[in-house]
């Protein structure tokens, strides 16, 4: 596969995956019955092993390597905190009020990982403060 096909394929799961993650957090919100649908347990975990096979072949072939990169790195460690996050929003968590949070949370390490992933930089926010267009 061409780098082109494998960053859209990539890319594409980025958006479903937000996409499916946003859908299940407003669903534990309304205590929706759609969270316990056996394709709501299935679809996101597919779809995010695809996403990693995408970013593990990106990382490839654009011979980058986490440790030796730090936005690269950044990712990643951004990748296991909004993992843990979502986690507890979606599972662990009794209270309504701490899942939301972490939820919110998550979205906002989300966030954090794209803009790293733009930027290819660990710290993507001093851009933007320098006033630097990402």
């Amino acid at each position: 596969m061409t780098y082109v096909v494998v960053k859209y394929v990539h890319l594409a799961a980025v958006a479903l995956s937000f996409s499916l993650f946003f859908l299940r957090g407003l669903w534990m919100m309304l205590d929706s019955p759609q969270l316990g649908k056996r394709w709501v347990r299935v679809v996101p975990h597919a779809n995010d092993t695809v996403l990693l096979a995408a970013g593990i072949w990106l990382a490839f072939a654009l011979h980058v390597v986490p440790g030796e990169s730090a936005w690269l790195t950044a990712k990643l460690v951004g990748l296991i905190v909004y993992i843990g996050l979502g986690m507890l929003a979606l599972r662990f968590l009794c209270s309504r009020g701490q899942r939301i949070a972490a939820w919110l949370a998550a979205l906002g390490v989300f966030g954090y990982i794209v803009a790293v992933a733009v930027s290819h930089d660990p710290l993507p926010w001093t851009a933007l403060l320098a006033g630097a267009p990402l």
